[in-house]
């Protein structure tokens, strides 16, 4: 038997509904919604070794639930040593109940876990809807053993949402529990 993400059984039955009422939306296909959540890791480290790669990669694949694929450098510089399709980082891209529980763990148990935690900063909206959001360390996720890291990096998480505003799109990740420091 199939569970549904607690955060999708919320955004249908809460989220959808307030977003109509605040924003006049005629058709409930103009509510915008959560598309997908782009998690991005680029590894410097890689460059001298190959194995931070592998090692990101599966830091990645934990924190997710999701196979992460590695990215490769597009040109070669030579100041750094890189050379083109040399591997560079991690990248997973989730949608459907994936994102939704990833985003359910993000915003209850990641992040509060940062230390002097005050909220998320909402200046990382682009203009379009879409929001992105820098972790300075992979540790404030509980799958990640802290004994078993040997270099902390961070990581960038990008949500992608059908709003046209950056206003919508920030009532719509509020409303799905992402928690914005408070506006003095």
């Amino acid at each position: 038997m199939a569970t549904t993400p607690r955060l999708k059984e919320k955004y249908k039955n809460e989220v959808a509904k307030a977003l109509q009422e605040k924003f006049n939306y005629k058709s409930f296909m103009q509510v915008p919604r959560l598309t997908k959540i782009c998690i991005n890791r680029g590894i410097g480290s890689a460059v001298a070794d190959k194995k931070q790669v592998e090692i990101g990669i599966e830091e990645l694949t934990m924190v997710t639930g999701q196979k992460a694929v590695a990215t490769k450098s597009k040109k070669a510089i030579s100041n750094f040593k890189l050379r083109e399709n040399m591997p560079i980082g991690a990248r997973v891209t989730l949608r459907g109940d994936i994102m939704f529980e990833f985003l359910d763990r993000l915003a209850s148990i990641a992040l509060p876990r940062v230390r002097d935690f005050e909220g998320i900063s909402d200046t990382g909206f682009d203009g379009r809807g879409n929001y992105t959001l820098g972790v300075k360390e992979q540790i404030i996720f509980p799958e990640i053993s802290i004994d078993k890291v040997n270099k902390i990096t961070g990581m960038d998480i990008t949500f992608v949402t059908t709003a046209e505003t950056d206003e919508e799109a920030r009532e719509l990740l509020k409303l799905l529990g992402m928690p914005f420091k408070k506006q003095k």
